[in-house]
């Protein structure tokens, strides 16, 4: 395909996602801010006036965020290929390393340089999220000094595991012939199920503190209801999320032997342990019905699809011209085509995002109605009413916008859903 047609494709993705996204958003902003003055009617007893609004600022702060962060992606998108940024950093380094490191080392320098420019540009919406939004209203606890000292550590981490990966995906690329797509998809899983297995005991600990569960009776509890539901885990865990963050949670983590629960402290301090229990029933139900099983699958699925294309967009020419890189003449391009792959497919697959997102909520559904049976109902309720409320979360989103973005039911949509109790 010829270099216009790519550009043309890119440009009118480019621009449609952009455009949805403003107006989804604006919608959200619309739909908000009319209902901001009144508490739905199921709500009108046990949500305040006050959460209620204060829930309404706080989705509008974010949606605009959002917007603003929509376009500074697309302006850094369109920098990085048809006005030259990416072709500009190649033209910079190949010469003054290919010479010295070889084809492997001047690849790994590109797409490390591309890493760190970008994460570089992303730095002041990150900062601004957390020290202003999240701050004004009253959900952030890190300081500059905790949050610098994160950024190390997470730039150490992705220079620890990201170089050697990337480093195996251009080996593979060179040495693997048409089909190097295929291994190096082999290589992506095996790295994704080896990150399940080490990330709860030797990544996750260099950011927070885990430990054991004091509270003897929740525990009681919480293995008696693993128990019932035939979970084993390796053990029970109380993360210093307050550190960060007034937002409470609870997830597993770990693949196979290595399985752990996590309850976040807030959790433990805003909860009773009947609304714990039901919360990590709640959470037991995706481990039943093969959740996490079934969306692995699907991503790997989708992963293995995204290598074949780029497999066969590496060799277009096209594909580089269209998007604003000239060939390297006598070099290596995989580095090049890895990145230029990484800024053109978003646009295309925001339009297949509301898919993934509708099966969440379904999942979501499922594991309420398994919480319900193996815990109190009541419980599972109150504990949604209060996550609502510490999180700030809408009670009256824009329908559209939950069907498009919404990985979770909005809280109305989950309560009516509960089975009424006995």
């Amino acid at each position: 395909m010829s270099a216009a047609w790519f550009t043309s494709a890119f440009v009118a993705a480019l621009l449609a996602a952009y455009a949805a996204r403003l107006w989804l958003a604006s919608r959200q902003l619309r739909h908000v801010a009319r209902h901001r003055g009144t508490v739905p009617p199921a709500f009108a007893t046990t949500v305040s006036p006050e959460a209620h609004r204060k829930a309404a600022d706080y989705t509008t702060a974010h949606v605009r965020f959002g917007m603003l962060g929509a376009g500074v992606a697309a302006a850094v998108t369109l920098g990085w290929t048809l006005l030259g940024g990416l072709d500009a950093l190649n033209a910079w380094l190949l010469p003054a390393l290919r010479p010295h490191v070889g084809d492997l080392g001047y690849q790994l320098a590109l797409l490390s340089a591309f890493v760190l420019i970008g994460s570089l540009l992303e730095l002041p919406l990150g900062w601004y999220e957390i020290f202003r939004i999240e701050q004004r209203f009253g959900f952030n606890r890190m300081t500059a000094g905790l949050w610098l000292l994160d950024l190390l550590k997470a730039t150490a981490v992705a220079l620890v595991i990201g170089l050697p990966l990337a480093a195996l995906v251009l080996w593979l690329m060179a040495a693997s012939g048409g089909l190097w797509w295929l291994w190096a998809w082999m290589a992506w899983v095996a790295f994704n199920l080896l990150l399940l297995v080490v990330y709860p005991t030797l990544i996750a600990p260099l950011f927070n503190k885990f430990e054991p569960l004091a509270d003897k009776l929740l525990e009681e509890r919480v293995r008696a209801l693993m128990q019932r539901c035939g979970f084993a885990a390796k053990g029970l865990f109380v993360m210093d999320g307050s550190r960060r963050s007034a937002h409470a949670n609870a997830y597993f983590t770990g693949l196979g032997a290595a399985k752990r629960v996590v309850f976040f402290d807030t959790l433990l301090a805003r909860l009773t342990p009947g609304e714990v229990e039901a919360v990590l029933a709640h959470e037991l139900g995706h481990f039943k019905h093969r959740h996490v099983l079934k969306r692995m699958v699907g991503i790997f699925g989708m992963s293995l699809v995204g290598l074949a294309l780029l497999g066969w967009l590496a060799g277009q020419s096209g594909f580089y011209a269209g998007l604003g890189v000239s060939p390297n003449l006598g070099a290596a391009n995989d580095a090049l085509a890895l990145a230029l792959f990484t800024l053109a497919l978003p646009p295309f697959t925001f339009f297949i995002s509301p898919l993934a997102a509708q099966l969440s909520r379904r999942h979501e559904f499922e594991a309420d109605a398994f919480a319900c049976v193996q815990a109190d109902g009541r419980d599972l309720a109150q504990a949604l009413l209060k996550l609502h409320e510490d999180n700030a979360a809408t009670l009256t989103p824009d329908p559209v916008y939950v069907r498009f973005y919404y990985s979770h039911p909005p809280a109305s949509e989950r309560l009516a859903a509960l089975p009424a109790p006995a």
